[in-house]
């Protein structure tokens, strides 16, 4: 366990962006609850999430980490996990193709209920009432009595929570992930984009690979990697209280683990070092993601860095960059050659979501060119440094949703309102997401056959 640290003792720190609970009775009554419930995930789980990422971290792996800005109750449905499921794995397998390179999945799913906010208050007209802070605190309706900050939620937001890990789990693990139902990921609306096509040709060609290991004996029957997959949950550790409910010792180990999730991250509001959501990470052995933003320091990072990867485990610690587009080549190479100087053992992600909302039409939106700025502004800075890229963390769903602008089939200003369906933030749509995906394998591509070219020339 690490030095002077319990499930609590976050309670002794600052921390910032929790809730204003007026119950602190009812408070203290569903943490107790919470905390006789069985555990959401295990932490021979959440060890093996690690490892994988422990590749991603030697550039023998990518992460692919996405989903939802922010889970809500009124959108819980199998239909709705079984589409973001299918995008998802439509994502993956692009990916693997073009890097030719397993890839990490993680999902912002099961457990990504609360929400930091720039202020504490949210004004309509002449009436300021508490801000929106997920579905496990508050409603999203904007009347008092769904603004006050409800304990209950918590207990709503761990039973939603375990029955969509229960379907998950069933899709990857029962059949749905099978290689040979690549061709029946795509969804109805997304056949007649220009990506379908890319994506049929693709799934053709992994069809008639499959046919030739069928014929030397390697079949998606006998072999579990052709029929299954491994699929992780992760979310913003916010609402500290939840999270201490949910820490469990490992009976192996005797170690401490957030069971909420497999992994989980600190947001670009609460990364202050003596808070207490920094202490609260760097206790549990799960893997961690830290958000960098602009106001980043070299000095600032390198001492979260100690803080919450003491031992400098390969696969504990990802650094999720989100800058903008137009900032990430003045605050990126200088966080990258200090991590690479000092050999920190992280895994290095791009956030290409947050630092590029926008206003347009009295919607927030993300242009879908800038999301792809920042990803190639994000790849330019490791290619230059000699460093490794190591994945994506997007927000996205599998529905056919008009909240990001752009793209080949491109969502227009005039378009937002039609189907603006987030609680939150705005997300990438299904099309969407798969054009990021094509134009990301793309570029791994061209730098596995860079790559390959310096090594024969070696």
């Amino acid at each position: 366990m690490a030095k002077n640290w319990s499930p609590d003792s976050w309670r002794s720190k600052p921390a910032l962006q929790m809730p204003n609970y007026p119950d602190q009775a009812a408070l203290e009554a569903t943490e107790a609850r919470l905390a006789s419930f069985p555990p959401l995930v295990f932490a021979g789980e959440a060890r093996a999430l690690k490892d994988h990422l422990a590749r991603v971290c030697k550039g023998e792996a990518f992460l692919l980490q996405g989903g939802d800005c922010a889970e809500s109750f009124a959108e819980h449905g199998a239909d709705n996990i079984r589409d973001f499921f299918r995008v998802f794995l439509q994502m993956a397998a692009v990916l693997t193709f073009g890097a030719s390179k397993p890839v990490v999945k993680v999902g912002r799913i099961a457990g990504q209920f609360a929400k930091p906010r720039s202020a504490d208050m949210e004004t309509k007209g002449e009436e300021s009432l508490p801000s929106y802070r997920g579905d496990v605190v508050n409603g999203i309706e904007f009347t008092a009595d769904a603004r006050i900050p409800d304990p209950e939620r918590q207990i709503m937001a761990y039973r939603q929570s375990a029955a969509t890990l229960n379907l998950i789990r069933a899709f990857a693990q029962g059949g749905y992930a099978n290689l040979n139902h690549v061709h029946e990921w795509t969804l109805d609306f997304v056949k007649n984009s220009p990506q379908a096509e890319r994506y049929e040709e693709l799934a053709s060609r992994i069809t008639e690979t499959l046919g030739f290991m069928r014929a030397v004996g390697m079949d998606p029957e006998n072999n579990p990697k052709l029929r299954e997959t491994d699929f992780y949950t992760s979310h913003e550790a916010l609402l500290l209280g939840y999270e201490q409910a949910l820490t469990r010792e490992d009976s192996i180990s005797g170690d401490p683990f957030a069971t909420s999730g497999h992994m989980i991250w600190i947001g670009d509001r609460t990364r202050q070092p003596d808070h207490g959501h920094v202490e609260y990470c760097r206790g549990v052995k799960n893997p961690i993601g830290l958000k960098c933003g602009p106001s980043t320091t070299v000095d600032g990072l390198l001492e979260l860095c100690d803080i919450l990867s003491p031992d400098n485990e390969p696969g504990r610690l990802t650094l999720i960059a989100r800058f903008g587009h137009d900032k990430v080549q003045e605050h990126l190479p200088e966080l990258v050659r200090a991590i690479k100087r000092e050999g920190k053992n992280v895994v290095w992600s791009c956030d290409p979501m947050h630092g590029n909302t926008i206003s347009a039409a009295g919607y927030k939106t993300r242009p879908f060119d800038y999301v792809m700025g920042e990803v190639n502004s994000f790849f330019d800075v490791h290619d230059a440094e000699g460093t490794i890229a190591g994945g994506v963390h997007v927000e996205m769903t599998g529905k056919d949703v008009t909240e990001c602008t752009g793209g080949a089939r491109a969502v227009t200003d005039d378009d937002l309102g039609s189907r603006y369906h987030t609680h939150c933030d705005p997300r990438l749509n299904a099309d969407q997401s798969l054009e990021l995906a094509f134009l990301l394998a793309d570029r791994l591509k061209k730098a596995k056959q860079g790559t390959t070219s310096q090594s024969k020339a070696a």
